[in-house]
Formats: structure tokens, sequence, C-alpha cells
């Protein structure tokens, strides 16, 4: 059951497409406290034994309790313990406990979330406007008010079919050449490979929606020579429009009246990748139909797929904090006498991005009124996509196009996927991978994954091949990693042979993932759910985190411990073991409901059967379109 309650005039998100009544009832679990301000707090009494799972893209576990978290969509690629906001906002709890509910607040502006932080006993959740709408779900457990939202949000966005193809990205990939040897290298070490990204240097001075014909002459014919080799191009776009007299989408975006405003009027101007830029203001339906037709060219030139980037939006300065910059440094006494002054010297100058006072500069047009940008911050990138989104199935509409972002909101699951931003090549972040999948299937985020080996910082072999292997389970299975970093290819670490056999694993995999995936989107489901959710009355199963449910038929447990030799798995039920090394299974045998150590080299992947279920398989093949479908083989409990 659903209960809505509108407080002053929100701005409408359409995060919930169900039309749902106004309730008047109260809800006797919360308590509501208003300040001077007028802002609201609404708080409830948390049950030791209550676990909180939800807000889809955050740090750290599966059960929130203990931390505080704040919705504002942020560009930072250090998601470190301590932080309280990543690249997604997605405002959405479940308490489970004695007394189950759900909450959701509707609101595009930041969020916090205080789930037993200052008073471990106490949830407290209190938006920074005092316009929101907010609503309670009530059901019979975490799984059935999950299913509850998931309906009145609308169904979650299918991705095509090659799109759960094994997929390979750097930033940057500079030249075409550069792809023909990447694609070189895996199809002469016989790993198979579906797509190759193109970062930002693929453009013409970081201009959205031009091709640099230096480095990628005669794009369409190169778009088509790679669909021959059976390789989609996905290419890189950016929320901001260079500033650039002659570039036509900055023209028309100029003439139209399209990007964003100052209080005065005057165009919002910021600097991200191509220097001095204008952001579309994606919140109004007429720049999401120019914005999202401007795909267009790509389209032509035979791309299928795409990522949206830099849409928080991501800004690295403004002309006005450079010159408060420029103003301290001139009065600044260089002596550094006062150690305080000396630290406060480098927050000045390395604070120049993603300024809260920035944003706060930035202007929208929503119904013909001027609106603060942070009132709706977190709506951006969402509406971003959207606009892509609405123009593919205007442009291509028997055509499925491959669409994923770096900043979303709730809302956003119906037009695309996400992956979860920079991270780094770090055990904890495989481990946090781990531990969101299951938060963000709860949002509607079905299609989505990490940056597999971490993007940032140098990745290893042994954690490349530990991230492989969980990252063959996820729908987006995606290596990626960071100009200055090393190369972390599946062939660039030596033999390859253990690579090759994990990302076979996967393809033979394609079809029973693909088909749960869809059931998944269409009938409101999980592709990943904690052991609690199938097991509520097993306290043990209820705390494990780094175990989780794939559909209804396997449990996985990865390994995630730098030079591990395996791992504890704890097991609800019986259930049957079996042992993939590369893509073949060398061992197979039922254990018992109970602890167990599993060893597993880093070629090797252990999958779990539930009883009575069976999963299919396929052979492997070099790409997904080369897949025979038709001839399976089973792996069954029994």
């Amino acid at each position: 059951m659903l209960k809505k309650f509108v407080y002053g005039q929100p701005i409408p998100t359409e995060a919930v497409i169900e039309d749902i009544s106004l309730s008047q009832e109260a809800v006797p679990y919360l308590t509501v406290q208003t300040d001077k301000e007028g802002k609201m707090t609404f708080s409830s009494t948390l049950n030791d034994e209550d676990i909180v799972y939800g807000l889809g893209e955050a740090p750290r576990g599966i059960n929130k309790r203990g931390h505080i978290y704040e919705s504002f969509n942020s560009d930072d690629p250090y998601h470190t313990e301590e932080k309280r906001s990543l690249y997604g906002s997605h405002n959405f709890i479940v308490v489970s406990g004695k007394t189950s509910y759900g909450i959701f607040v509707d609101c595009g502006a930041q969020v916090t979330f205080d789930i037993g932080y200052t008073v471990y006993d106490r949830l407290a959740i209190t938006p920074s406007v005092k316009d929101f709408v907010l609503y309670i779900i009530e059901g019979d457990n975490a799984y059935d008010i999950i299913r509850q939202f998931r309906r009145v949000i609308g169904q979650s966005y299918i991705a095509p079919f090659w799109a759960f193809g094994f997929q390979q990205c750097r930033w940057s990939y500079y030249t075409a050449d550069e792809v023909r040897e990447v694609v070189r290298q895996y199809r002469e070490h016989q790993i198979p490979i579906d797509a190759v990204y193109l970062d930002i240097d693929y453009m013409e001075a970081y201009k959205d929606f031009t091709v640099s014909e230096e480095r990628f002459p005669h794009f369409k014919a190169f778009v088509e020579e790679m669909k021959a080799q059976h390789i989609h191009l996905v290419p890189i776009i950016d929320a901001g429009v260079k500033i650039e007299d002659g570039y036509d989408v900055y023209e028309e975006g100029k003439a139209k009246g399209y990007f964003c405003k100052r209080k005065d009027g005057t165009d919002f101007v910021a600097g991200v990748w191509p220097g001095r830029t204008h952001f579309p203001d994606f919140l109004n339906p007429e720049v999401r139909r120019w914005f999202g037709h401007q795909y267009q060219t790509l389209l032509e030139a035979g791309i299928e797929g795409f990522w949206n980037d830099m849409n928080e939006p991501a800004m690295f300065y403004t002309d006005e904090g450079i010159a408060e910059a420029v103003d301290y440094l001139k009065n600044f006494d260089f002596s550094c006498n006062d150690s305080n002054k000396f630290f406060e010297l480098g927050g000045r100058v390395g604070g120049l991005a993603n300024r809260r006072k920035d944003y706060a500069a930035m202007y929208h047009t929503i119904n013909g009124e001027s609106v603060c940008h942070e009132q709706v911050h977190n709506l951006y990138g969402y509406n971003m996509t959207r606009a892509a989104a609405e123009a593919f199935q205007a442009l291509v509409p028997d055509k499925r196009i491959l669409l994923f972002s770096r900043s979303s909101y709730i809302g956003m699951h119906r037009y695309g996927g996400l992956w979860t931003g920079d991270n780094q090549s770090w055990w904890s972040h495989l481990l946090l991978n781990i531990k969101m999948m299951p938060s963000l299937n709860m949002c509607g985020f079905l299609y989505c994954g990490a940056d597999l080996g971490g993007f940032g910082a140098n990745s290893t072999r042994d954690l490349v091949l530990r991230w492989l292997a969980f990252g063959l389970f996820t729908p987006l299975m995606r290596n990626h990693s960071a100009l200055g970093t090393r190369h972390q290819e599946c062939y660039a670490f030596g033999d390859t042979e253990a690579f090759r056999g994990l990302v076979s694993l996967r393809y033979r995999l394609i079809p029973y993932l693909y088909r749960e995936y869809i059931k998944a989107c269409e009938q409101n489901e999980m592709l990943f759910k904690p052991l609690a959710f199938a097991y509520p009355q097993d306290k043990i199963a209820c705390h494990i985190e780094d175990q989780l449910l794939l559909s209804d038929d396997l449990m996985i447990a990865p390994v995630y411990e730098q030079n591990a030799i395996g791992r504890t798995v704890y097991l609800p039920e019986e259930m049957r073991f079996v042992l993939f090394k590369g893509a073949e299974v060398v061992r197979s045998e039922r254990l018992p409901k109970g602890h167990h150590f599993i060893t597993v080299g880093l070629d090797e992947v252990p999958v779990f059967i539930r009883p009575g279920r069976q999963i299919p398989l396929c052979e492997p093949s070099e790409s997904v379109d080369q897949l025979d479908t038709d001839t399976v083989t089973y792996l069954s409990f029994d």
C-alpha cells in the first residue's frame, strides 16, 4: 500500500508515473519536526534488528545503518567510506524488521539520510527544501515493498542483446588505428569482445557530436569496418557545450536560448573539458528534444550505443571562482608562518571544481519560471539521458540503442542504465561494486556495472581477474582505465589464458543472463538480491553482504581480497557447488547447509545452484551475434 504526501509546491520529477491519491492518514512510525526556516525532518526509531536497504548508488554496504548519506550528485572519483554522496541520487529506502516500510523522498534538491549516524537507533531524513513529495510504502516484507515501488516508477530500460557482450574502454584510444589494435589483440588472443569505447579524445576539441577528422578519418566507414568484425563503437557524450563561434550546436543553442542562465538572464559559463562551456537546460522539454536530436549525426554514422558523462553537471571552474582565487593569492602571505593558512591555501586553489556556490548561481527555466539549479541538481543527468532516449524512440523506433549515464536519479532507470563512475583500482572498490548491485536494482537500475579492474590508479593482474570473475555476472561488463594508468586490457598482462577463460564463461552465460534481465525488467524483479530476501528467517543469511542471489537460481560468492586462495561461504540451504575453471566445469558437488571454505584460483569462478533450479549454458563465441543460443547444456541442482 502506498501513501502520498505533498509538501509545498514541489517541482515535478516524473520519477513516479502511476497516479497516486493524496493521503490524509498519519504515519504512526514517523515523527515530523520543522525548524525555524520551515525545513522538515522525518524521524523514526530503529530497533536493534532492523536492516535499512536502498539508496542505490551509495558508499558502504547493503545495510545502510550507522552512516549518514547525502543525495547530491557529485563528481568525486575517490569513493572512500567517509564520502556521503556519489554520482547518483536514489532517495528510496526500506526499513526491514518487525515493522517493514519504504520511504521515497521525491526531491531534486539535496536530501540527507541520517541512518543511525547521530543516534544509532534513530532514522532522520531531512530535505534541504520545503517543496517535495513523500511516499510511504507498506508491505508484507522488504521485497514486497520494493516490487510495489518498482511498479509505480515504471519499467526499467532494456538494453540490446549485444550489450551483454564484453566491452573494452580506456581514456583514451586516441586514433582509429589504436582501436584497430585493441580489436586485433582481442581477436588474436581469442578473447571474446563486442564493443570498444571512444572517450573524449575522439571529438574535435571536445565538442559534442563532432569527430576528429585527423584521428578518426572517414568515421562512417570506420564504424562499418568495426561492425564487419562484430565490434560496436560506443562514443561518449558530455553535458557541456563548447563556446565557439561557428560550432553549430553552440550557435543554435545560443540563438534559441537553450542554455542554463545566471540570475540576470545571461548564459551561465563554466570550464569543463572543452574549456568555457554552456550547459543545456535539460529540465526544459523543448531543449531535451533539441539536444536529443543532435545524436542523429552519430546514429547516421552507424553508432548504436552511447554513454553520457560529466552530467552532474561537473564543473572544473568558473570565471568567478578563478577570480576569487587569484584575489586571494594576491593577498596571501607566502611566508607561511601560519600553518593553518597554508592548508587554507590548498583548499582555496584545489576547491575550484564543483563548488556549491557555482551551482547556486545557475538557473533553469521550468514552466516559464526561473528556478535555481540547486533545487533540481539531482535531476540534471537524468534529463540529459531522457533527452537521448526520447530522441532514439523518434529517430530509430525499431532499434534498441545502448544508453547509460554517470549521473542519475530515480526515473532515469526507464531511459538508460548507469555505470558507477570513476572508481579506483582498489580491492575495496571490488567489494563496493558487489554490495552496490542490489541497492541499484531496488531503485530500478538493472543495466549497470562498474569499471572492471578500476578506472583510476594502477591495477594488477590478480585484481583485474578477480573483478572479471564478478563482472561476468553484471549486465554491463566493461573494462575501463584512466589516462596515466597502466593498460589493463585482457591481453596487457602477458599470459591471456585466464582472461580468455573468464570472458568465455560470460559468453556461455549470456542467454541465461539476458533472459533473467528481461524478466526482471518486465516483472519489477531484482536481478541481484541480498540473501535476506530469500531466507528472512536465517539470521546468518540476513547479515551477509558479500554473497548475492542472482535471479532465483544462483548464489554467487566472489573472491575480493588480495592474495586470497579462496573464501568462506555460507549456504542457507543445501546447494550444488559448481566450480568453473575458465569456461569449463571442473568440480560439481552438493554441499550441505552451513559454512564451507572453498579454494578458488584466479582463473576460477564458483557458483551455487539452488534446489530445483537449472542453468542453461551455450558454447562461447568471439561475439554475441555469433552465439548459438539454440544449442545449450544445463547445469542443475540434481
